[in-house]
């Protein structure tokens, strides 16, 4: 049976709400997300939150329903609580009905099984949760295995990116690594490591593409360093006939996965040098 908190002062409501800070969440090995959406998605890969916090106006519906059944059979806690401590949880002046609280999953590249997919994004020093949300749901969207972030980038497990991932966190699996250590894990097995870079003199449309291909991405204002580009196999461009020189982050990303997609699926065939 749910219990009920319906006061700031509760211990479990200020631990919930200190979770918006990457030092607590990094600390508790916890991180929060919102919305019936995003947690029946969690719920569909197998994930269930430890807390479940849901406004008594939202607990008829079925998924909600359905959830807190589920979260209590596990073992974990559903509480009925208030809209206005829900908006203290999430920090949004309209928050969702229900919000849970999940363990962090573990990040290192040792749990990557890169015979899992023919695709994994990689981002190198990416910056906005926003961005980032969306890899992970393209990366969803083309049956990539995961995301692998390189160098200090933007936390994914903070309620922004969780909440850009649309639920693509729980359907995408999550690395985090230095460059020389990516680097050396990449070498010890198969993988074809391909970076979209400005400098690149080859359309991105010409290369034949095998499986794994990983695909790197530069930091949105920077883009890739010149070494790290320098260590891919294949550099590429994405042509750009306006004025503005390259396109979003988030936005090369799901171009670039989509081309390697429809090659390693044959239904694109790679284009001559002369007609790209």
């Amino acid at each position: 049976m749910p219990r009920e908190i319906t006061a700031y002062s509760n211990p479990l409501v200020k631990r919930v709400r200190n979770l918006r800070d990457k030092r607590h969440r990094k600390d508790e090995g916890l991180f929060l997300a919102e919305g019936l959406r995003i947690l029946a998605e969690a719920e569909e890969t197998g994930v269930l939150p430890l807390w479940l916090f849901f406004a008594a106006d939202g607990a008829g519906h079925p998924i909600a329903r359905r959830l807190i059944a589920k979260v209590e059979a596990a073992g974990g806690e559903a509480i009925e609580t208030t809209r206005d401590i829900l908006h203290k949880l999430s920090g949004k002046d309209n928050p969702q009905t229900v919000i849970g609280v999940y363990a962090q999953p573990e990040t290192g590249l040792e749990r990557i099984d890169r015979s899992a997919a023919p695709i994994w994004l990689v981002a190198q020093s990416l910056r906005d949760p926003g961005n980032l949300g969306t890899m992970l749901r393209t990366g969803d969207a083309v049956g990539a295995g995961g995301l692998i972030l390189i160098d200090d980038c933007v936390d994914p497990f903070s309620v922004e990116a969780v909440r850009a991932s649309m639920g693509a966190m729980f359907t995408q699996r999550i690395a985090q690594a230095r460059w020389p250590d990516f680097l050396a894990w990449l070498r010890a097995g198969p993988g074809l490591l391909v970076a979209t870079h400005l400098e690149a003199s080859v359309d991105y449309r010409v290369p034949d593409y095998g499986k794994p291909t990983f695909l790197l991405i530069g930091n949105e204002a920077q883009g890739l360093p010149a070494d790290y580009a320098a260590a891919a196999d294949v550099r590429v461009k994405i042509p750009m006939r306006g004025k503005a020189d390259s396109l979003n982050a988030a936005v090369a990303c799901a171009v670039m996965a989509y081309e390697v997609l429809g090659r390693i699926d044959g239904v694109r065939p790679p284009a001559s040098r002369e007609t790209a």
